[in-house]
């Protein structure tokens, strides 16, 4: 079956226009989904003011790039000298830039 037959079985049963009453009324109670804004947490921020991506940004650090995921994910937190280089990385972007070249 084609994925436009499987929609349009998909959809064959649905009643839109109950569907959409129930959305308002649900919005009208205050129902409705939350918003949220990510925000970079310290990791995100210090590699993304660097212009690396998470795998240059994890050779610079010599790290494995899925310690950073973990770290940038809040999975993992970086400790002792990798937490001291970072907040080093956070407030001068440029000598890990610099690093990078040497490399």
């Amino acid at each position: 079956m084609t994925d436009q037959k499987k929609l349009y079985k998909r959809d064959a049963g649905r009643d839109i226009g109950a569907e959409l009453l129930d959305a308002i009324r649900d919005v009208k109670a205050g129902n409705y989904g939350a918003r949220y804004q990510i925000e970079p947490n310290e990791v995100i921020q210090a590699r993304l003011n660097c212009g690396l991506s998470q795998a240059q940004f994890a050779v610079a650090l010599n790290i494995s790039p899925r310690t950073l995921q973990q770290w940038e994910q809040g999975r993992r937190h970086p400790s002792g000298a990798a937490e001291t280089l970072l907040r080093i990385v956070a407030r001068h972007p440029e000598v890990l830039r610099e690093v990078m070249q040497d490399v």
